[in-house]
């Protein structure tokens, strides 16, 4: 029996650093909402196997319309992790963002209310 109480060595789970995942960067050349809804194209549905774990599992998500705040959630990644990484996809066309309705200075209660609802399903 082995008192080694670490993660096994084959562990998906592995942490990698968030700058790893960014190449060091902290924001994309598109500045993100966290309220932005993304949806794979489909050019992103076929390039899903020639992509990195963590861009691929994004794609993979997007099938159906998500908010970065749902992706960063639902994929346990940093926020800004998320937004670096949605941003260069959809600078690819790899994923279309639907930018958020702005009345004024506020974003739209409906869209909050979604974002809302789906971080609590988490």
């Amino acid at each position: 029996m082995s008192t080694h109480e670490g993660p096994p060595e084959n562990d998906l789970g592995v942490r990698i650093r968030p700058y790893a995942l960014t190449g060091g960067r902290t924001r994309a050349g598109t500045d993100l909402a966290i309220e932005a809804m993304v949806v794979a194209t489909t050019e992103g549905n076929s390039a899903q196997a020639r992509l990195t774990l963590e861009r691929a599992r994004i794609v993979a998500l997007c099938v159906s319309p998500q908010s970065v705040a749902e992706i960063s959630a639902h994929l346990g990644l940093h926020l800004g992790v998320a937004r670096v990484l949605v941003g260069d996809l959809a600078e690819e066309g790899l994923l279309a963002v639907n930018r958020p309705n702005h009345v004024g200075d506020r974003p739209d209660l409906r869209l909050l209310e979604r974002v809302l609802d789906g971080l609590q399903a988490l």
